[in-house]
C-alpha cells in the first residue's frame, strides 16, 4: 500500500479549492447591482446554512480521528503510549497504523498528539513512542508548540520511561530529522531509556517504515503477523548451506544459513551491519491440506504466471474463499510479512550468512519466518530475500578500536563486522559475547579462537548464563572490565551492540552510563560512537 504523504497535500489542495469557491460566491454580494442585501435572500440563507453544516461536519471528522483512544487489554497493563507529531497528515497515519499493530498484538494503547503530552502522561506511561515529522529546515510541525514551551520548563525525572522515535524528515536539507532528534535528545536528559535507535525515514522510504513494523512486532513479543505496509521487491536467492549449531543445547535450535545471490545480480552488495529482509512460506502440505478442504485446484494459473498453490504460500490463508470465486479469493490474500535478519558475513564472501534460531508458537508450531528456513526450505530452493542497508549499524575505520558486544543469534551481525575487519587488517577489537553454555553454545569458538590466536580479536570475553561462572551475562562481564571500558573509549572506541531488546540491551545500556556518566554516553550516541542493532 502507497503510504507517500500525496493524500494529505490533495486534500490541503481540495480545502484551499474549496475556500476559493465559497470567498467567489461571497463576493457576488458585493459587486450585485442591487447593492448589499439589508435582508438574506432565500438562497444566501441555504448556502450559509450548508456552509456551516459543512464546517461542522468537518471538525467532527477531525475531532473523530484525532480523538484520545484506548484499548484496554489487561486491565493491570499500562497503554503504550502513541504520540504523532505531523505538519501534512503523514505521521498521523504512520501513528495510526502503529497504534493498529501494536492492538493486534494484544496491546493496550493510548494514541495522542503531540500537543497533549505532558509530564501527567509521561508519568502514567512506561513505554512512549513517538512519530515526529520534522518540516522546513529543522523545524517541528506547527501544532507542537505546546510541547515545545513545556520542553523549556522542569520536568520530572523520567527514568521509568522507555521510549522510540520514528522520525519522519527529507535528506536533501541540512537539519534531516532535527525534530524527532531533538525528540530524543530531551528525553535521554530526563533518564528516559531508548529501546532502539531512532529511526530515520527519508521522504516515506518504505525500508525504513518496514523496519519500524518489525520492532513493533518485537514490541507485542512476537514478530508481528500484519502484512507489510509497503511491498517488498524481494529477489530470488539460493540456499546453499544450512548448519544446526547447538545440538543438545536447553535452548531453542540455532541454524547458520548461507544463501547466494541470483546469477545475473550476483554484484549486488552489502555492509557489515545491514539486514537481510526475508519473505516467508507456509510449507506446502500446509497449502495442500488447505485447498483441499475448500476444493480448489492449486495448479490453477494466475495472470502473474503463478500457480495458485505457489501464491497462497506466501500468503495468509483466508478462512473463507467466497464460493471458490477465484477473483474474489485472491482479492481476500494478504501477503506474509517479511522477516529480518542481520547479516553474519562480510560483502567480499559473496554470500549472506544468517544465524537465527528456530521460534515456536504456543501451540507448538513453528514460527512462520524460522520455520521455512530451518524446517521446509530444502539445499538448493528459493529463497525471497532483499538486503537492507542499516547505516546506523556500519562499521567504522579500521583504524578505530572497537567494541562488540551481543547473545544469542547476535552473534550474527558482530561477526560480519569481525570478518570485515579482518579483511580491512583491523586488530583493534573486543568481543564479550553471551549464551547459556560453551559446551553447546558457543557459536562459531574455533573461529573467533583462531581470530584471537592471530591478533586481529585483541579480546575475547565469552559468558554462559549455565556454566556456574561467576559473570552469567554480558553485562555482568562488562561491569567487572568497568576500567578497561572506560580506557577503550578513552581511547575513540565506538561500541555496537546486537542481540535482544529484552533483558541484554538495556542491561548493557546500564553499565556504559554507569562506567562512562550519562552525558558522555549520550555524546557516544550523538557521535555515532555507541549503535545498537537490537530486536
Amino acid at each position: 500500500m502507497n503510504l507517500r504523504p500525496s493524500r494529505a497535500l490533495l486534500g490541503n489542495v481540495l480545502v484551499i479549492g474549496a475556500l476559493l469557491l465559497i470567498a467567489a460566491l461571497l463576493l457576488r454580494l458585493h459587486v450585485d447591482d442591487s447593492g448589499w442585501q439589508v435582508a438574506p435572500r432565500p438562497r444566501d440563507w441555504q448556502w450559509a446554512v450548508t456552509s456551516l453544516l459543512a464546517y461542522v461536519g468537518l471538525c467532527g471528522v477531525l475531532w473523530w480521528r484525532m480523538r484520545p483512544r484506548i484499548e484496554r487489554v489487561d486491565p493491570s497493563q499500562r497503554p503504550v503510549l502513541v504520540v504523532w507529531a505531523s505538519q501534512t497528515g503523514f505521521a498521523l497515519q504512520l501513528a495510526e497504523r502503529t497504534a493498529d499493530a501494536l492492538r493486534s498484538a494484544g496491546l493496550a494503547v493510548r494514541l495522542r498528539s503531540i500537543e497533549a503530552l505532558d509530564a501527567t502522561l509521561l508519568a502514567q506511561s512506561d513505554r512512549v513512542l513517538f512519530v515526529a515529522s520534522t518540516t522546513g529546515e529543522g523545524d517541528p510541525p506547527d501544532h507542537a508548540a505546546p510541547f515545545l514551551q513545556r520542553m523549556d520548563q522542569p520536568m520530572p525525572g523520567l527514568a521509568h520511561l522507555q521510549y522510540g522515535v520514528l522520525a519522519l524528515g527529507d535528506r536533501s536539507y541540512d537539519h534531516y530529522c532535527a525534530f524527532g532528534h531533538q525528540l530524543d535528545g530531551w528525553l535521554r536528559r530526563h533518564g528516559a531509556r531508548a529501546m532502539f535507535d531512532t529511526v530515520e525515514v527519508n521522504n516515506a522510504d518504505p525500508a525504513s517504515l518496514r523496519h519500524w513494523q518489525q520492532l513493533l512486532g518485537q514490541l507485542g513479543g512476537a514478530p508481528t503477523e500484519q502484512p507489510d505496509w509497503t511491498a517488498i521487491d524481494y529477489q530470488p536467492w539460493t540456499l546453499v548451506q544450512r548448519e544446526h549449531l547447538n545440538p543438545g543445547s536447553v535452548g531453542g535450535p540455532v541454524h547458520w544459513l548461507r544463501l547466494r545471490p541470483p546469477v545475473d545480480q550476483a554484484d549486488v552488495r552489502w555492509q557489515a551491519g545491514d539486514i537481510a529482509e526475508i519473505g516467508p512460506r507456509h510449507a506446502p502440505a500446509v497449502v495442500d491440506a488447505w485447498l483441499r478442504s475448500h476444493a480448489l485446484d492449486g495448479d490453477a494459473r494466475l495472470d502473474d504466471g503463478q500457480t495458485l498453490h505457489q501464491h497462497l504460500s506466501r500468503s495468509h490463508l483466508p478462512g473463507v474463499t467466497a464460493g471458490g470465486d477465484l477473483p474474489t479469493l485472491l482479492s481476500l490474500l494478504q501477503p506474509l510479512p517479511h522477516r529480518e535478519y542481520s547479516i553474519a558475513s562480510a560483502a567480499h564472501e559473496d554470500a549472506v550468512d544468517l544465524v537465527l534460531r528456530r521460534q515456536v508458537r504456543d501451540d507448538g508450531t513453528p514460527g512462520i519466518g524460522s520455520g521455512w528456513l530451518c524446517d521446509i526450505a530444502q539445499l538448493g530452493d528459493t529463497i525471497d530475500l532483499r538486503v537492507r542497508r542499516n547505516p546506523n549499524f556500519h562499521g567504522v575505520a579500521a583504524d578505530v578500536p572497537l567494541i562488540l558486544i551481543g547473545n544469542g543469534t547476535g552473534i550474527a551481525g558482530l561477526r560480519a563486522h569481525l570478518r570485515e575487519r579482518d579483511a580491512a587488517g583491523a586488530s583493534r577489537n573486543w568481543l564479550l559475547f553471551g549464551e547459556r553454555s560453551a559446551a553447546h553454545d558457543f557459536h562459531f569458538r574455533t573461529e573467533l579462537e583462531q581470530m584471537q590466536q592471530r591478533g586481529m580479536l585483541e579480546r575475547l570475553d565469552a559468558v554462559f548464563s549455565r556454566d556456574g561462572a561467576p559473570h552469567r551475562y554480558v553485562q555482568h562481564r562488562l561491569q567487572a572490565e568497568a576500567p578497561l571500558l572506560q580506557r577503550w573509549v578513552d581511547d575513540g572506541a565506538t561500541i555496537l551492540v546486537c542481540g535482544s531488546l529484552q533483558g541484554m540491551a538495556p542491561a548493557v545500556d546500564a553499565v556504559i552510563e554507569e562506567v562512562v556518566g550519562a552525558k558522555r554516553k549520550d555524546a557516544l550516541v550523538v557521535a555515532g560512537r555507541y549503535r545498537r542493532d537490537v530486536y
